[in-house]
């Protein structure tokens, strides 16, 4: 009997530690994904790295093979911008195992990425055609990604995979898909882009355009530009706007995002560029201080605009940014 006994409290301490270990690991996982996708997603940005890091160091140690330890040391080393530690780690997580096919797509799309932060575009387009060829998430997005990649490479390399770029592009409203009945937003916005496709001389897209520089010297030196051409101009001025933020360049990037605003009237299909740089203007005045204007130009893109791609998920932006400005104390002279 006391055996019995001993064996029923040891069957029951296992389960309890096996119990108590699934919780910690669901605990884990949802804080990192919080830190690595939610708060860069859905956020300002400011996912706390050196928790994340924190938190996985017990796990690198006790599962050093583990295909999920890799993949959030990787995303973590992507989002310091060790893009080859990155690269590296994502590939050892793909090698970690074959059961689980969902994290080899993770891989192929965080590898994507990797590849195209490097302007490493064969590479990239490679990763982009296996999510083409082995995810159902969402073809529309994964076709969309191929060809804005292919148009990085030059018309020989292009030729080489065998892709008709045109076609892709013309493709991928074909492909969109209803979750719960209602359209993703980011197959939406990749619908919107493509269309440019559709016409018998189709305009190429700017956005997949990393080199900035030499875009917008195109476009100012284009003889003929199309109805796209404000778009385009404030489309790069946005995205420099950014760049120049994160460099530090914080007058220059101010003097990008105002060029936006300034051609509001001029700007026919993108209208997501004015709400986004009004939101981005906001933080950066919230990271020099100035409390008062940040929040003004915030709520300004919350209540003003409405109807604009992505609208749901900058709003989400909105709130944390909003929630953030309530809490930072405001700077005296």
């Amino acid at each position: 009997m006391l055996n019995a006994n001993q064996d029923q409290a040891a069957s029951s301490d296992s389960f309890t530690q096996f119990e108590g270990g699934v919780k910690l690991g669901i605990v884990l996982l949802t804080l990192l994904f919080y830190h690595t996708y939610v708060s860069l997603i859905l956020g300002t940005g400011e996912g706390d790295l050196v928790e994340a890091e924190a938190l996985l160091e017990p796990y690198q140690q006790k599962y050093p093979k583990g295909s999920i330890i890799l993949f959030y040391t990787a995303r973590i080393s992507a989002l310091r911008g060790d893009f080859e530690q990155a690269q590296s780690r994502y590939e050892e997580c793909l090698a970690a195992q074959n059961e689980w096919l969902q994290i080899h797509h993770l891989c192929y799309w965080e590898l994507m990425w990797c590849h195209s932060y490097r302007q490493q575009w064969q590479q990239a387009y490679t990763y982009a055609d296996l999510l083409c060829k082995e995810s159902r998430w969402s073809k529309a997005i994964y076709v969309y990604q191929k060809a804005a990649i292919l148009s990085m490479m030059t018309a020989e390399e292009v030729k080489q995979t065998g892709e008709d770029l045109v076609q892709l592009f013309r493709k991928v409203e074909g492909l969109k898909q209803r979750l719960a009945g209602k359209s993703i937003p980011t197959e939406k916005f990749a619908i919107r882009k493509s269309r440019r496709y559709n016409a018998a001389e189709p305009v190429s897209l700017v956005l997949p355009a990393l080199e900035m520089i030499p875009a917008e010297a195109h476009l100012k030196n284009n003889p003929s530009p199309s109805e796209y051409h404000p778009d385009d101009c404030c489309l790069l001025q946005m995205l420099k706007g950014l760049c120049l933020k994160h460099l530090g360049r914080l007058l220059q990037a101010e003097l990008c995002f105002t060029q936006v605003l300034s051609s509001e009237r001029q700007i026919r299909y993108d209208q997501y560029l004015v709400p986004f740089s009004l939101y981005e203007l906001g933080l950066l005045y919230k990271q020099q201080g100035d409390i008062a204007k940040a929040t003004s130009y915030i709520e300004n893109a919350k209540s003003n605009y409405k109807d604009y791609s992505m609208e749901s998920r900058l709003h989400f932006r909105i709130h944390a940014a909003l929630n953030s400005l309530r809490g930072t104390p405001v700077s005296t002279p």
